[in-house]
């Protein structure tokens, strides 16, 4: 058997599951017998590196990017990096890192490696952005307005791979009427879910704007997500003392919550480091619940078969309004939504279509290696 190409795939972190979801579903899905998948990041902390390491591949960890000051050490401690790529004899490196550090890939090029980064969420706020992508061999945009956006003078190196979900892992859900912390819910209750780790960019303080103008006390707002940060501290004293919203923290499976949801609402603002393409929504619509969204990058590209979930951004109004179309449909009329969305995740967003991409992108690359 001729030798099998190794990918080495770098991510900071698994301290949440975000780009580590992707990275544990390219590593499994990938076909063992052409590909030899690795993987490096810092450290070995967070609930999500325990899953990684089910999957029993070599894992190292190592600090693969470096600080540009002071600028006089900066060579060396890239050649740090690039004689630590050189040591593990991979054919490609490929870079899950949120950030626009160029360290990476300037030490991948000095190693003689071919560099890949997906550009995961909408932003291009420095220059390093730039060097970053003249450094890399490929980029993954994982939307189409990106290329558009910021890839505009470089298409021969773009290529758009949107993120999936594993639909055999997210399966169509019975409802469910108890959280896992044994809350109850009626069967009249409408129960509306957002996920999301809580940042000023991600808008949840919208939906419950949105709520409380609707107030009715049979809709229950379920909140899963990181709080235990400034803006998250401030979300909870400020709304946490109604009795229809409840702040559930971070939580590693989300499916018991998305169980208990008759809708998946994600009120991303029009700001910030603003979505590329979120997993939540998808992971929602995977096993048969309605996701309503704001019209911004990303969400858009989600929902784009569902055009009438969509609402402007910032607009609690708006978001109401959908709110009460939805919880005034049939029975029927929802399950049919939901179903939908499900096919439409299965046909267009599937792990399979997922890795065969990204399998034929890394061919190609090695072809056409000087």
């Amino acid at each position: 058997m001729s030798k099998r190409i190794k990918i080495l795939f770098t991510i900071p972190n698994f301290d949440t599951a975000g780009s580590g979801n992707s990275v544990y579903d390219m590593v499994k899905g990938l076909n063992k017998a052409l590909f030899d998948p690795e993987i490096c990041c810092f450290h070995n902390r967070g609930e999500f590196f325990t899953k990684i390491e089910t999957l029993n591949v070599k894992t190292h960890l190592f600090p693969f990017t470096t600080p540009y000051y002071p600028l006089i050490t900066f060579p060396q401690r890239v050649l740090k990096i690039s004689l630590f790529f050189r040591s593990l004899n991979a054919d490609i490196i490929h870079s899950w890192h949120w950030s626009s550090d160029f360290s990476e890939p300037l030490a991948a090029k000095l190693a003689g490696i071919p560099f890949v980064y997906t550009k995961k969420a909408m932003g291009w706020g420095n220059k390093a952005w730039r060097w970053r992508s003249k450094l890399s061999t490929k980029i993954v945009a994982v939307n189409e307005e990106m290329i558009d956006k910021y890839f505009s003078n470089m298409h021969d190196k773009v290529v758009q791979i949107p993120l999936v979900v594993d639909t055999d892992y997210f399966k169509p859900l019975s409802k469910s009427y108890t959280s896992p912390e044994g809350l109850s819910f009626e069967k009249d209750d409408f129960v509306i879910l957002s996920v999301a780790n809580l940042v000023p960019v991600k808008g949840i303080e919208i939906l419950l704007q949105a709520i409380l103008k609707i107030n009715e006390a049979t809709i229950k707002v379920l909140v899963v997500g990181d709080n235990n940060n400034e803006y998250g501290i401030a979300l909870k004293e400020q709304y946490d003392h109604h009795s229809n919203i409840m702040f559930f923290g971070k939580q590693l499976d989300v499916r018991p919550y998305l169980a208990l949801a008759d809708v998946f609402v994600i009120p991303t603002k029009d700001e910030g480091r603003r979505e590329g393409l979120p997993v939540a929504p998808m992971e929602a619509m995977a096993v048969e619940r309605i996701v309503l969204g704001s019209n911004v990058s990303g969400i858009k590209e989600v929902l784009k078969a569902f055009p009438e979930c969509l609402f402007q951004a910032s607009d609690v109004t708006g978001l109401a309004d959908k709110i009460k179309q939805i919880k005034q449909m049939s029975f029927i009329e929802r399950k049919a939504l939901a179903q939908s969305m499900r096919a439409y995740v299965e046909k267009e967003l599937s792990i399979k279509t997922f890795i065969n991409e990204h399998e034929i992108l890394y061919k190609k690359i090695l072809v056409e290696k000087p």
